[in-house]
């Protein structure tokens, strides 16, 4: 049986824009009919969220599935397509069900918005029934709710802070709304700062961080979220921190995939995990952006900076083509004396919105990064403060600031593990 959600994705073709999670890794064949269908369904395939999945992609319908599959096994997902009327559908797909395993989910692509045959489907053992024309994102969450426990706590965002280049300010930035998140929309967050060598995020809330993160890299098969709980350093009520030590004696090569199984096993235990992204390029650092579920650039308003924030926004957009465009943030701007950019002309070079313009003010962030603290508890009137205020009303997607009562609670979660 499906849930009322899927039956809502049977009667309307718009897709949803929350959040998609990942899906796992399975064998998906498709056999179309439509030329249309095979390409999205090849769109939906080069997702991001597809990476772990396998699939191909043939023309043929469900005539062509009954035929390929009388010679072989039957893959963990199936999807089909039909143009045929209620009846014929239903007939093509008994002379499938006589050659598909029994583990093998099936999901019917039809082009008639019909709610008498979508029940008889699903009374049939159809997994999904969706009506065509399709989005990718339909494609793509159709396949990972099959896999999804409905009893499991919802997926939460990761969110990528990166810089155009050293010394613009990202760290602080992320630090910044990690604290506005936990403190003014009650939402639990973890920071977790990837600079392992000169990461700043100990400093800034003014806290001895460990090993942690350096020994959870080494070892990701042992990754899950009781070894993050003991790892993390707490900030607050809602905010915790998984950071290293910071130093150059220590060499750690980081692999895309231990990095992936980190962020992983934290977004399943909190709605908001901040990642602090260093400035350097990597196969990890591009992996690590390209799959997060927001991306947020910090620049300058200086000719460098502009040219790596093209760079990089570019690049995000061709890999991430069915998720929300990076937020660029001009900040230090009107530092006295140096010529800049304006913010305008900034985004137009980028054929980009500025998501927020952030003013220099050395006074207000130097006593808050002397005093490990934020900007919002040194300076909260201060233009930068406001400045940011707007950015993390921005991210957390309009949601009214208040003071949660229960749900999606980090330190619920975890005294929930350790009961087990």
């Amino acid at each position: 049986m499906i849930s009322s959600s899927s039956q809502a994705a049977a009667i309307s073709p718009v897709p949803d824009t929350g959040l998609v999670a990942m899906v796992p890794r399975v064998n998906i064949h498709a056999f179309c009919d439509n030329q249309q269908t095979a390409e999205t369904i090849q769109s939906a395939a080069s997702d991001r969220r597809m990476s772990r999945a396998h699939i191909t992609i043939q023309l043929g319908g469900i005539p062509a599935a009954a035929q390929v599959y009388a010679g072989q096994a039957t893959p963990n997902v199936l999807i089909v397509e039909s143009h045929g009327s209620r009846d014929a559908i239903l007939a093509e797909l008994g002379q499938l069900a006589q050659v598909c395993g029994p583990s093998t989910k099936v999901v019917v692509i039809g082009h008639l918005n019909d709610v008498i045959l979508y029940r008889e489907l699903i009374r049939q053992g159809v997994s999904e029934y969706l009506v065509a024309p399709l989005h990718q994102l339909q494609i793509i969450e159709t396949v990972a709710n099959l896999y999804h426990d409905p009893k499991a706590a919802p997926v939460g965002r990761v969110i990528a802070f990166v810089g155009s280049k050293g010394g613009v300010g990202s760290s602080t930035i992320a630090h910044n709304i990690a604290w506005q998140m936990s403190k003014r929309f009650a939402t639990d967050t973890v920071i977790t700062d990837l600079d392992l060598a000169f990461g700043t995020a100990g400093l800034n809330f003014n806290q001895d961080t460990t090993n942690g993160i350096i020994d959870a890299l080494g070892q990701p098969d042992r990754v899950d979220a009781t070894l993050i709980d003991r790892l993390l350093t707490k900030l607050g009520d809602k905010l915790s921190l998984l950071s290293g030590p910071g130093g150059v004696d220590r060499e750690v090569n980081i692999e895309a995939h231990a990095v992936e199984t980190i962020l992983d096993a934290i977004r399943g235990s909190v709605p908001c995990v901040i990642v602090d992204v260093p400035n350097m390029w990597a196969p990890w650092i591009k992996y690590t952006l390209t799959h997060a579920d927001l991306v947020v650039i910090t620049a300058t308003p200086e000719l460098a900076s502009l040219r790596n924030t093209k760079n990089l926004y570019d690049m995000l957009r061709q890999a991430r083509p069915n998720d929300e465009a990076p937020k660029i943030i001009l900040n230090q701007v009107g530092v006295p004396k140096r010529p800049e950019i304006p913010a305008a002309e900034f985004g137009k070079a980028i054929a980009a919105e500025i998501a927020a313009v952030i003013p220099y003010d050395a006074q207000s962030f130097g006593t808050a990064q002397s005093n490990g603290q934020m900007l919002f508890e040194v300076a909260a009137k201060s233009k930068a403060a406001e400045a940011l205020d707007g950015l993390a009303q921005a991210i957390a997607g309009g949601d009214k600031p208040a003071k949660a009562k229960g749900g999606f609670s980090l330190l619920d979660k975890f005294t929930k593990l350790r009961k087990k």
